[in-house]
């Protein structure tokens, strides 16, 4: 069982989106992070190097980056953002992963 830690940008941009997605995106978390976090699956995979997190999580356009504290138990969720075609937007800015 793992604890999830939100970071206070994560919960920023949480707070942006809308009920449904935000709803979409803690129920997500929950349900596919819970167990086995660093196993890919059609929905999760590692990422390659970059400067946000070491894994991603799609929930339909919406995109989950996190990395897991092993030794801690914990999945830390470091940002949430909305991918549009080849760009996922964080807060206000947009990055091509």
């Amino acid at each position: 069982m793992k604890r999830f830690e939100y970071s206070p940008s994560a919960v920023e941009q949480l707070q942006v989106l809308e009920v449904g997605p935000t709803r979409a995106v803690l129920d997500s978390v929950d349900e596919q992070l819970q167990h086995q976090p660093t196993v890919e699956t059609r929905n999760r995979k590692p990422m390659r190097p970059n400067p946000i997190a070491p894994w991603e999580l799609r929930i339909g356009h919406l995109r989950v980056y996190y990395e897991v504290d092993t030794a801690r138990s914990v999945v830390r969720i470091l940002a949430v953002g909305v991918k549009e075609r080849n760009v996922v937007r964080i807060g206000r800015e947009g990055l091509e992963l």
